[in-house]
């Protein structure tokens, strides 16, 4: 299976400028938890999940309409293209320890995004127990 047949197509992204209280209402408006970060051009750059804004926002007592998503953000850009086979995506949220990928198109823009849930919807549990063992390692060593 291609990465194309299963990553959410309606990616919602902000740029590095905006202050992460309008990035929190995107995600509490789409009901999501992470968010491409991109230039003008449409390039990535960085990601921001709920859990950043939880920790680099709210646990260092930082002003969310101050704070700007450049601020805050991933830097370590973890993506696959949407013609690659799903394994592909799988690995590389394995080797990073990402719940989440970013499929990009040959100029690096988002066209699609999998998560390790729409993993486990489509294979019913099998291959996404053994990914999700392996990506709850960072808690471990943390």
């Amino acid at each position: 299976m291609n990465c194309s047949e299963l990553m959410k197509t309606d990616v919602a992204c902000c740029k590095a400028s905006e202050p992460v209280e309008k990035i929190a209402e995107l995600m509490q408006a789409r009901n999501i938890g992470f968010v491409p970060v991109c230039r003008d051009d449409g390039t990535v750059v960085g990601t921001l999940t709920d859990r950043d804004l939880a920790i680099r926002v709210l646990a260092e007592h930082r002003s969310a309409s101050s704070t700007r998503a450049g601020d805050i953000m991933t830097r370590e850009v973890v993506c696959c293209g949407p013609d690659e086979d799903l394994s592909v995506a799988q690995r590389l949220m394995s080797d990073h320890k990402k719940s989440r990928i970013i499929c990009v198109d040959g100029q690096k823009h988002p066209v699609g995004v999998i998560s390790l849930s729409d993993i486990a919807a489509r294979d019913g549990g099998a291959r996404s127990s053994e990914l999700l063992s392996s990506i709850s390692e960072r808690e471990a060593r943390a």
